[in-house]
């Protein structure tokens, strides 16, 4: 499935339509052939809706008002970045807890290793001889897969990385799944910050196909966006240009098309891969791209 790139705020202008609003958000999840990634922003309370693309985000909105006669406000479109290791990191974290009656223990020793852009995220226990009984190695399972949604450096999703569970220790009395899941949300905390992650930005591959008069004006644009061309020609009278552009820089395009050419071109935006968002000149902080955000 092609990723979630662009996230808008959306909520119902009366709070009287919420019920309702929930309902036909899920709706029309469902019928999409993609669907939406729909959450709940944990700091604002605001239902945040993920998609392929403005257009397609456009068309929800369009129609929770033209099929369900929801009127919704609707915030600016966000980029939805990612975040990966920047190099291999292993962490031994020990969950501790006594407070009356029966405690919380688990200990775990966790690698952390960067892998190749698209192969997703791996789990893998090489436990032997029970330092982890089996029953407990899903609570550490559960614990990475809810963490991974969150990164440490701006909050995105964590992609492309392998959780190696090698060891660990138990007690017969205080040892339970949730205290192992518990130790593995901490520690896939702790091991990210040692593994200098990086923030990622999705690049779309962009084809425009404008009057040939207008080729230097919109090379000059991609310049400024951050754009690499890869290839151009003329197709029945018009120009084509084929680039890679950062998405941050590619929102609103369409409305730039018409600024240049006083009317609309035609162009395509899908999505080629994930690059790292550029960190600041001669700046060594591993957080400092996440004040780095394109627009």
């Amino acid at each position: 499935m092609p990723p979630f790139l662009v996230e808008i705020a959306i909520e119902p202008k009366s709070q009287r339509d919420f019920s309702d609003f929930e309902v036909a958000l899920n709706r029309l999840a469902a019928e999409d052939e993609h669907g939406f990634n729909i959450k709940t922003d944990r700091e604002t309370g605001q239902t945040v809706v993920g998609g392929l693309s403005e257009e397609h985000l456009e068309w929800l909105v369009d129609r929770m008002g033209s099929t369900f006669g929801i009127a919704i406000n609707v915030g600016a479109p966000q980029v939805a970045y990612r975040e990966t290791l920047g190099r291999k990191a292993e962490i031994d974290y020990t969950h501790k807890k006594q407070s009356g009656g029966s405690g919380q223990f688990a200990r775990i020793k966790l690698v952390f290793e960067p892998g190749e852009p698209g192969s997703g995220y791996h789990f893998e226990s090489r436990i032997v001889g029970g330092s982890v009984p089996e029953e407990y190695i899903p609570g550490v399972e559960k614990g990475l897969e809810a963490s991974r949604e969150t990164g440490v450096l701006a909050g995105f999703p964590v992609i492309d990385f392998k959780a190696i569970l090698l060891d660990g220790a138990y007690h017969d009395v205080d040892s339970s799944k949730v205290a192992f899941e518990f130790a593995a949300r901490v520690a896939f905390k702790e091991g990210l910050m040692k593994a200098k992650c990086k923030l990622l930005e999705p690049i779309m591959n962009v084809e425009v196909m404008i009057p040939i008069e207008f080729t230097d004006d919109l090379l000059d644009d991609l310049r400024k966006r951050g754009g690499r061309v890869r290839d151009g020609g003329v197709r029945d009278d018009a120009q084509v240009i084929d680039a890679l552009v950062p998405l941050a820089s590619g929102l609103g395009y369409a409305n730039t098309l018409r600024s240049i050419m006083l009317r609309p071109g035609t162009y395509t935006m899908v999505f080629d891969h994930y690059a790292p968002v550029p960190m600041p000149p001669d700046d060594d902080d591993p957080f400092a791209p996440a004040v780095a955000l394109r627009g």
